[in-house]
């Protein structure tokens, strides 16, 4: 971006097991001059999972003091854990670099208060019955966790109305080429490419 320029804020959001992360990591592996916002949790990292490439692994008590430091944009409790945006990583956009976060519907909405000219974006799964398939495949939820994660999906879904976009992950590299072109796309505005400098 130009001298001066502001960076572009996305915010992705989908049920869980929808796809987000995968998408959103091919992605930006894709673009250059757009990153992923690394996010703070009290949830235990998966398997597969890095500290300070999936997220910062932290306990309630830093979270809670982060928190109360004002260190983060926003946060939320989903699935009992809590996860919050550290304002740090925000730095990005005046730098002129595009920012992902990849955070839940309730986040989000605190994000829009703030940034009234982020993009949202909903990722969302064909059905249900596709989606409660990608948790099992997933492994380590139980099936009592599956099912709660499907009732959130489905008040999640409830939420999608006031998102600027809808991607359905009916298959990944679809869906991946469905978010670059946002992004793209959003990049090329005219309000934004004339207040570039």
């Amino acid at each position: 971006m130009a001298n001066g320029a502001k960076g572009v804020l996305f915010v992705v959001s989908a049920p869980s097991g929808a796809g987000k992360t995968t998408i959103v990591r091919k992605v930006i592996s894709q673009l250059p001059g757009v990153s992923l916002s690394i996010s703070c949790t009290t949830r235990a990292p998966r398997p597969s999972e890095q500290e300070g490439v999936d997220y910062f692994f932290i306990t309630r008590e830093e979270f809670s003091a982060m928190e109360q430091a004002g260190r983060f944009i926003e946060w939320a409790q989903v699935h009992g854990d809590l996860y919050g945006t550290p304002r740090a990583n925000l730095e990005k956009l005046r730098h002129g670099e595009n920012l992902v976060l990849e955070i839940d519907t309730q986040g989000a909405r605190k994000i829009r208060e703030v940034f009234s000219d982020g993009v949202l974006v909903f990722i969302l799964p064909p059905s249900l019955e596709v989606l409660k398939g990608r948790l099992q495949a997933r492994g380590g939820d139980s099936e009592e966790a599956i099912a709660a994660r499907l009732h959130n999906a489905q008040e999640e879904l409830d939420q999608m109305a006031w998102y600027d976009y809808i991607v359905v992950n009916k298959e990944i590299e679809e869906a991946t080429r469905q978010l670059a072109s946002i992004i793209i796309a959003e990049q090329c505005k005219t309000a934004r490419v004339l207040t570039k400098g």
